[in-house]
């Protein structure tokens, strides 16, 4: 073993066994789950861990943020799972609102909170319930800033879609529009809807 590989075998063992003393202590290592990728954004890390801060009593789970970086277009993963523990980071495929992209490029060029705008609302969220709705089971979201606090009233929620998958980004670089809910692909909705419980903060923005 070189001695570059073994200094990599070394930190990577002792952050396996080092636990954050704070979440501001976090060093992330990207995670290896069903679909994995970089870590997030350091800025939209910090707006999240900033948002949890303040609204610490809205929500039960301080263990866990669920962070979509829609700074990536939608053939990226970019829903990002991080244990504020350990640091460790899983991502995974999600869609976007189609008033958030209207000639259907594959990227969020705006926000809204507006009814009937079909658009990804930015900010802050707590989960919400779990239901059974017309794609499944599915969990409500809660908006806790102005920017989104018409989530609930707008049914923007957690729900997994036949839109989300690999076949359409080989096919066409991109996966399909949502009316601004976070819309997941069939094979992680499992997953997502085990690990982002009743209590987690989710928080969207781009950079």
């Amino acid at each position: 073993m070189g001695r570059r590989q073994f200094f990599h075998t070394a930190v990577a063992g002792l952050a396996m066994v080092a636990t954050p003393s704070t979440a501001g202590d976090i060093i992330f290592r990207a995670g290896t789950g069903h679909t994995s990728g970089d870590s997030p954004s350091p800025i939209l890390l910090s707006r999240a861990k900033a948002a949890l801060d303040t609204h610490k009593a809205r929500v039960r789970n301080h263990d866990l943020l669920a962070i979509a970086d829609f700074s990536k277009p939608s053939r990226d993963p970019r829903f990002y799972l991080v244990d504020l523990r350990n640091g460790h980071s899983t991502s995974f495929l999600v869609a976007h609102g189609k008033g958030s992209d209207p000639a259907h490029s594959g990227w969020v060029h705006n926000f809204s909170n507006t009814h009937g705008s079909e658009a990804t609302s930015a900010g802050a969220y707590a989960v919400g319930e779990t239901y059974i709705g017309q794609y499944g089971e599915s969990r409500r979201l809660i908006g806790l800033e102005p920017q989104n606090d018409q989530a609930e009233a707008r049914a923007i929620v957690i729900h997994p879609a036949w839109y989300v998958n690999q076949t359409l980004i080989q096919e066409q670089g991109k996966i399909g529009r949502s009316q601004g809910c976070f819309a997941f692909a069939q094979s992680d909705i499992a997953q997502i809807l085990q690990r982002v419980a009743p209590g987690t903060l989710l928080y969207a923005d781009k950079v």
